[in-house]
């Protein structure tokens, strides 16, 4: 049976890097769709996007494309959309089959992606975003050591070529939903790629961020937090084990 998933990339992504694991999905016989969200195409204006904005962005791609029954995959930052997605397609029953989340945040309401991240991390941000009219890039030190683990430099260097600047206020800006995860009546998933340091160990991603969706599906495999990139097939698998009835 041919199932349709939109993959939601992460922050400083756009929707190319998804592909070759849309790649891997398509030769399972899935329907994949990589849209880019507002904030991270060729020209916007990172000043001014926020939140709101890639939520919208991701809604119109749906619906545009008259999609139903799909699975929503969110990496990382993705996972702020795709909630906020669900949350407003919520009351249209049979949009949305399953959500899977991919080593990505669940926010609770009138929460912000900064509220889930270490000290440290959001200090860094503030200075880049204040030096760069409200745009934030990693360091290539962080992505190398705590992103993409798990490729050798030549791939985390190519990789991180790929990066484009990301509108701050996506990270600063409170979410606005009617509910907790929790409550949605929905199939949900988590896909925690276990060596994935994006967050410390004593931040992680899974179960503190995982157990916020209620009753879900846990799905594990080996591999850093840019899968994307270092082992798209394997992270193909894990996400189809994830999406599957």
């Amino acid at each position: 049976m041919s199932d349709t998933y939109v993959l939601i990339h992460g922050a400083w992504h756009t929707g190319a890097e998804m592909e070759a694991v849309a790649n891997g999905l398509r030769e399972a016989g899935h329907t994949v769709h990589c849209p880019t969200l507002a904030g991270n195409r060729p020209g916007d204006d990172r000043a001014k996007i926020g939140l709101a904005d890639a939520i919208d962005s991701a809604l119109q791609y749906i619906e545009e494309k008259n999609l139903s029954q799909l699975r929503l995959v969110g990496h990382s930052y993705g996972g702020m959309v795709i909630t906020g997605v669900a949350d407003r397609l919520a009351q249209q029953p049979g949009r949305i089959a399953r959500l899977v989340y991919v080593n990505a945040f669940v926010p609770q309401p009138g929460e912000s992606l900064n509220d889930m991240v270490p000290p440290h991390y959001v200090a860094l941000f503030d200075a880049v975003a204040a030096a760069n009219d409200q745009a934030v890039t990693l360091p290539f030190e962080i992505w190398r050591d705590a992103f993409i683990n798990d490729a050798d430099m030549a791939l985390a260097r190519s990789a991180y070529e790929q990066l484009n600047p990301h509108p701050y206020r996506t990270f600063t800006d409170k979410i606005v939903l009617s509910q907790p995860m929790a409550a949605l009546q929905v199939g949900k998933s988590y896909v925690n790629c276990q060596q994935d340091i994006a967050l410390p160990h004593s931040l992680p991603w899974h179960p503190r961020l995982s157990e916020r969706l209620g009753l879900f599906r846990l799905v594990e495999c080996p591999g850093s937090h840019e899968m994307f990139f270092s082992n798209p097939q394997r992270l193909a698998q894990a996400i189809l084990e994830a999406g599957r009835d």
